[in-house]
């Protein structure tokens, strides 16, 4: 008789991205470096526009937005793991596990709704700049923001609660440094087609439709700034949504990497390790991006440590 997964599992083990032992130095202070700088990063991004509020604007509230959501991203994974490999243990209780792949997956959806709706916020600024301050209210950032949190929210809540209803056995073992999703139903020995089918779904709603709507607002932003007729005026306004391009890019370039990846592998441990471009670097490499390429945000920043 097959056990529910209340009654047999208290905890699994994460394998991590190496089992040698040589390497586990090196993997903690690369990570606990990275993460530091994440979270530093993306809080100076948070301080500068909370400080200037020449930054008061909605681009500027969608931008520190993503950035905490950046610093909660990372926050999920990282420390566990850097936890696991300062004590030598690769235990995670079942509670731990589906705790982390919630919050992994509610902020990991922050960031592909933040980054479509600041994909609108461009388009607004640009194809409608009279209109800019009417159309993008504060009202309405609200209600992008709100609808944000609910969509990430019930969408990491339905997963989360489908791997609850799932049975584990003994293979308790998982090829990753957190608690990934996939890796969780494949180690199921219950019946996954409904897991799978709302992965199948929701990956389709929830993903190919954000990225949809960012390739729909960049086509109509490139037609408009191609209809200015200075060279200037077109630098000024590429300019402004050039770090915005350049972190969608990063993002889904590197998931959609991963993804193809894994598929054409099939190595867990490869995956987990191409899993750090998007878990890890691409919210580190954010501030930098922003930070860098706007100078509104650089001035900022000077003011900030002045």
């Amino acid at each position: 008789m097959e056990q529910r997964n209340q009654s047999r599992v208290s905890q699994f083990i994460l394998l991590g991205l190496s089992e040698v032992g040589e390497l586990q130095p090196l993997l903690f202070w690369l990570f606990l470096s990275m993460y530091l700088i994440t979270f530093s990063g993306n809080l100076l991004i948070i301080l500068a526009i909370v400080m200037d509020s020449h930054l008061h604007t909605p681009m500027y509230f969608f931008l520190s937005n993503l950035s905490f959501v950046d610093i909660c991203f990372t926050s999920t994974t990282v420390p566990k793991m850097l936890l696991n490999i300062q004590t030598q243990s690769k235990v995670i209780t079942y509670e731990g596990c589906l705790s982390q792949m919630y919050f992994f997956m509610l902020f990991g959806g922050l960031d592909n709704f933040l980054l479509t709706v600041m994909a609108y916020d461009r388009f607004v600024a640009i194809c409608h700049p009279l209109y800019y301050m009417v159309i993008m209210n504060p009202k309405l950032c609200g209600i992008l923001l709100l609808a944000c949190w609910l969509l990430s929210v019930m969408d990491s809540l339905l997963h989360d609660l489908m791997v609850f209803q799932l049975s584990f056995c003994t293979q308790l073992e998982i090829p990753h440094f957190f608690c990934e999703l996939k890796q969780m139903i494949q180690l199921a020995c219950s019946d996954t087609f409904l897991n799978n089918l709302a992965i199948y779904l929701a990956s389709g709603l929830l993903g190919v439709l954000p990225l949809i709507g960012i390739l729909f607002s960049y086509s109509r932003i490139v037609a408009s700034i191609l209809k200015i007729s200075s060279s200037g005026g077109q630098y000024k306004a590429f300019s402004t949504c050039g770090s915005h391009l350049s972190v969608v890019s990063l993002f889904y370039g590197t998931g959609f990497g991963v993804y193809l990846s894994s598929a054409a592998l099939q190595n867990s441990r490869a995956s987990a390790i191409a899993s750090v471009m998007y878990t890890v670097v691409t919210p580190m490499l954010n501030p930098f991006i922003y930070g860098l390429r706007n100078r509104d945000l650089k001035q900022a920043l000077r003011k900030l440590f002045s």
